[in-house]
């Protein structure tokens, strides 16, 4: 039973929980609370845990969520209440300066152009490279929804496979797209999810980067992950490290700014889609969103909007989108 409640957790977000708990221990050791009245944890002992926190970082919500877990797994009553949310916002609003970090840069329309310009597609590891950008761009992933970390930390029923479902069908007005499961998404868990890969009249089209990546790199077993490929008689799994290594290579050398993390491309690609004119509720279901979650989201994309802001979206077209974003929001 509680193999199976914490296996729903994601790793990194376990590694998280478990400093919140470690904390949470060291705490009560300090003021000689006793193991009786750590679980269940009375609402005021979580208060007084997280108010300790106060000025010394960004958030306290991983570690009450870590906390929680526990209490969970052990089947412990859960007291957290008023007293507790009160000490959560009272630590978000006293948050040193150092703890914010600023605006993540997106991955740009010119990111993805520069991109292709610069890969070498007849090398196979850069089709694979080309075809994760253009799917985690155009379809609004998260880059651990295609790639691992490492080779070692490949598991079947968490990461895309080369067997996966992918259907191929054509839309009403006769435009191309293809429907790929995926088996495992953060919010969903092992439930998957389907990501829409739609054929673009543009070179950057993520449909035919990945029917171009599955072709040149038909020899990688099915059972690999969906973006490994051949490397001589072998094949090679692609990881994120990878991926954004050879990224940030191709983009440097053209003058472009360089990328940290993966989640630049979900940024970048639901910025684009909006400042297309696609309709909200649109951009919302290709990103795979609940409704306040993604209202929530488009205030994080507001704070990378100059990014955009060049000869083809002005700042008259950013006000326009602001104001739409406005009535989607008041009509949810």
């Amino acid at each position: 039973m509680r193999a199976v409640q914490i296996s729903s957790i994601d790793q990194s977000t376990r590694i998280n929980y478990g400093a919140g708990l470690l904390r949470f221990t060291q705490y009560c050791d300090s003021l000689g609370i006793g193991e009786c009245d750590r679980m269940p944890a009375s609402d005021i002992l979580l208060a007084g845990f997280v108010a300790a926190s106060a000025g010394r970082v960004a958030s306290a919500q991983q570690w009450v969520s870590g906390l929680r877990l526990w209490h969970d797994v052990n089947g412990a009553p859960w007291l957290g209440d008023q007293a507790l949310k009160r000490a959560l916002a009272g630590v978000k609003k006293l948050a040193p300066s150092s703890s914010h970090r600023p605006p993540r840069p997106p991955v740009t329309f010119e990111h993805m152009r520069a991109l292709l310009k610069g890969l070498d597609l007849l090398n196979t590891k850069d089709a694979a490279i080309w075809a994760t950008a253009a799917v985690a761009f155009w379809s609004i992933c998260r880059l651990g929804e295609l790639l691992v970390t490492s080779q070692q930390d490949f598991r079947p029923e968490k990461h895309v496979t080369r067997c996966a479902p992918l259907a191929y069908a054509r839309a009403r007005n006769g435009v191309e797209c293809g429907t790929l499961h995926i088996p495992w998404t953060k919010t969903t868990a092992s439930e998957g999810a389907d990501i829409a890969i739609t054929d673009l009249a543009d070179p950057t089209s993520p449909l035919y980067a990945i029917r171009y990546h599955l072709a040149v790199n038909a020899r990688v077993p099915l059972e690999a992950p969906l973006f490994a490929f051949e490397q001589g008689d072998s094949w090679q799994t692609l990881t994120k490290s990878m991926f954004l290594q050879r990224c940030n290579e191709v983009w440097k050398a053209q003058g472009l700014h360089t990328l940290e993390g993966g989640h630049s491309f979900r940024i970048g690609g639901t910025t684009e889609w909006l400042l297309r004119g696609t309709p909200p509720d649109v951009v919302q279901k290709q990103g795979r969103w609940l409704s306040s979650a993604f209202l929530l989201y488009w205030r994080k994309v507001q704070t990378v909007l100059p990014f955009f802001i060049s000869q083809a979206f002005n700042a008259s077209e950013a006000l326009r989108l602001d104001r739409i974003m406005d009535d989607f929001e008041r009509n949810v």
